[in-house]
C-alpha cells in the first residue's frame, strides 16, 4: 500500500464536504506529474487530505476506492481522476508551518514541487505526520 497527500482548496471542496458526501471523485488535476501520481494509485492506498490556499493543514485521511479513469472535465481527454472515501479525521490538524519545521519531513515532495496537488509520501513521512497529528 502506498501513501499520498492530495490538496484541495476548502472553499472548493473541503474535508467536511468529503465526510458529508461519503465518497467523491478527485478531478480537475491538470499537471502531468500529478496525473502520473493519480495513475499510480491503487485501491486501498491511503491519502492525507490537505487544505490548501486557506487553512494550510493536513486534516484527514482518505482511501482510494477506485483507480484512475478518464476525467470527463478534461475536454482533451488526457487527464484522469480517482475516487476517494474518508477514513477518519486527524486528531488535530497539522499545519504547513509545523511540517516545514519538522526535520524528518524536509525531503517531502510537497516541499520540492509545492504547486502539485497530488504527491507521494514515504512510509516514514506518513508516520511522522500521523505522529504530529496525535493519530
Amino acid at each position: 500500500m502506498a501513501h499520498w497527500l492530495m490538496k484541495s482548496e476548502p472553499f472548493k471542496y473541503s474535508w467536511d464536504d468529503l465526510v458529508r458526501d461519503g465518497q467523491t471523485f478527485w478531478n480537475g488535476v491538470r499537471n502531468n506529474q500529478a496525473a502520473l501520481y493519480l495513475k499510480a494509485m491503487a485501491v486501498g492506498d491511503e491519502v492525507i487530505f490537505y487544505h490548501s490556499n486557506e487553512g494550510l493543514a493536513a486534516v484527514g485521511i482518505m482511501q482510494v476506492v477506485k483507480t484512475a479513469y478518464p476525467d470527463p472535465s478534461d475536454e482533451k481527454g488526457r487527464f484522469v481522476m480517482v475516487d476517494v472515501a474518508p477514513v477518519r479525521s486527524l486528531a488535530r490538524p497539522v499545519t504547513l508551518a509545523e511540517m516545514k519545521a519538522e526535520p524528518r519531513l524536509e525531503g517531502m515532495k510537497m516541499f520540492q514541487q509545492f504547486r502539485l496537488s497530488v504527491v507521494p509520501l514515504t512510509d516514514a513521512e506518513w508516520d511522522v505526520i500521523l505522529e504530529m497529528a496525535g493519530s
